[in-house]
């Protein structure tokens, strides 16, 4: 029995009974994003009928955060540590022989297409873009594997562009470097993977230096199995659904976008390099996988951010957890909860915040009786315990994220933290919250009216 990739994915998300089935025809230009909006991109849905092709598509997959953490074997409240021991402990991938995504394998008559159903999301996207794309490219000086999520605009024939972003310094810099000699790059696309592989590929190369295979085998607890390329030097997941694999064009450029991006603006034009699919590897009856953008790498890209956030705060403050918001894009707003020691505290933990990562625009730190995964109860603490005088830090003309619209239309961004905990000294007892007891962690409301939550 498969244990990896999407099809392992698809039969977990059946036994939890989280994925719906679509029969109805659907368009992949407008319709089909439009469904899985409806469901705010955090229900997995298969679209069985897609007009036009032969092959279904699976969307919506990564979005929902407690979904995220069964998929990955973990909680709410282990996710941090399970993750830290993954990059810090490393563990090697399998290559076999032979795998299911060899079962198919293309290297004439190319026509992306024709061939896939690449949905168009947005009124003003410049064409259909495959956004699930895991790039795969090997490190000169290391060996070591890299990949990450990038959209890649279809073009027509074996043309796609690929979005090298200044968010992947890594990857420009060696890129540049195979240009100056006027040398192709060899690289690879994979869809239809899991959230272990999603969630290693979120791990900063330059940061960590590491083999992103080898942290997604400690992520997974097995290794992972991988299969080599047909075409290139590259390995890929033996039961991934498919693979395109070639090479990024030397000195080549075409301009790509627009494309809606992360909070729902469209992000700049600008010539991108161009990526010659040369061969494409795919499973027989392949899913197509497709990330309505922007929420599915997003949230796996946050919730690597909340380890390293974690990691900026255990040495500041006592830091209880972290929530780096799916509504901040997951990367722009984060809500700390700390046990408060020292008036300092909750200032101590905003500078941290906001100097631990130039994309955190906003930062809220509240006490432990705070659910930072509730807004209702974080928007408590911002409404009872919050003078703005006295707890609202803002830093003007800061580094901010290149994804964020006010950022790119200015150039920087003011940060703000608010300290949003109580004072430690409340001898009159403001600040004691109501419960009752007996009900601290609510009921089970079942008990009392059956069938309730059907």
């Amino acid at each position: 029995m498969e244990t990896q990739m999407l099809r392992a994915t698809m039969r977990q998300l059946e036994q939890l009974g989280e994925i719906e089935v679509c029969n109805v025809p659907v368009d992949p230009k407008f319709e089909l994003g439009a469904v899985l909006s409806h469901f705010n991109n955090q229900k997995p849905i298969l679209f069985n009928n897609v007009k036009g092709y032969n092959m279904p598509v699976l969307g919506g997959l990564y979005g929902n955060r407690d979904l995220y953490h069964k998929l990955t074997n973990t909680n709410t409240e282990e996710r941090i540590f399970k993750y830290m021991n993954a990059i810090a402990n490393p563990q090697p991938a399998r290559i076999v022989n032979d795998g299911p995504i060899k079962e198919n394998i293309i290297t004439r008559n190319i026509d992306i297409p024709r061939m896939f159903p690449a949905p168009t999301s947005h009124d003003s996207d410049s064409g259909a873009f495959l956004t699930a794309g895991m790039f795969i490219v090997r490190d000169p000086e290391t060996g070591y594997t890299h990949m990450a999520v990038r959209r890649f605009q279809v073009r027509g024939g074996n043309i796609i562009n690929a979005l090298i972003s200044g968010h992947s310094p890594a990857l420009r810099e060696q890129f540049a470097e195979f240009e100056k000699i006027n040398k192709p790059l060899e690289c690879a696309v994979v869809l239809g993977y899991d959230a272990t592989y999603l969630l290693a590929s979120q791990i900063g190369s330059r940061r960590y230096g590491l083999d992103k295979h080898q942290v997604d085998s400690a992520l997974r607890g097995e290794a992972l199995e991988l299969v080599k390329c047909h075409t290139v030097d590259l390995e890929v997941p033996a039961f991934a659904e498919m693979v395109f694999e070639g090479v990024l064009l030397p000195n080549r450029r075409e301009i790509e976008g627009p494309f809606g991006e992360l909070m729902g603006y469209y992000g700049e034009t600008a010539p991108n390099p161009v990526m010659e699919v040369r061969c494409i590897m795919h499973r027989n009856n392949p899913i197509f996988q497709h990330a309505f953008p922007c929420r599915e790498e997003h949230l796996a890209n946050g919730l690597i951010r909340e380890v390293e956030l974690y990691g900026a705060l255990k040495n500041m403050v006592d830091v209880q957890d972290v929530n780096i918001t799916i509504g901040g894009g997951c990367r722009l707003h984060a809500v700390v909860s700390i046990k408060k020691k020292k008036e300092g505290d909750g200032k101590a933990a905003i500078l941290a915040a906001l100097g631990s990562c130039y994309d955190i625009k906003h930062v809220v730190i509240v006490d432990e009786d705070i659910d930072i995964y509730d807004p209702m109860s974080v928007e408590l603490a911002l409404a009872s315990r919050v003078q703005a005088a006295q707890d609202v830090v803002i830093v003007p003309g800061a580094n901010g994220s290149g994804l964020e619209a006010s950022h790119v239309y200015r150039g920087v961004s003011d940060k703000m933290g608010i300290d949003a905990t109580k004072p430690l000294n409340d001898p009159h007892g403001l600040f004691t919250m109501a419960y009752i007891p007996g009900f601290e962690n609510g009921v089970d409301i079942e008990k009392y009216i059956p069938g309730i939550n059907k």
